[in-house]
């Protein structure tokens, strides 16, 4: 099946989790990052159960700390 992942169309297996698509990325830092599909947010939570589908669309994101000039 196919997906969006940041902005590439990309093929992965049928059903693949969020945590698999983080694994097969190899997203730095995977304990910090945040996920949205179809610009939803996933808890953290969910990652091993929310199975992705034809033509979701996933970004990975991070928040970062602002310092002081």
């Amino acid at each position: 099946m196919f997906i969006t992942v940041a902005g590439k169309k990309k093929e992965v297996k049928d059903g693949i989790t969020v945590v698999e698509l983080i694994e097969v990325e190899k997203v730095e830092n995977a304990q910090y990052v945040t996920v949205t599909v179809n610009d939803e947010f996933v808890n953290s939570a969910d990652f091993q159960s929310k199975t992705l589908n034809e033509n979701d669309t996933v970004e990975f994101l991070y928040f970062m700390g602002g310092g002081s000039f």
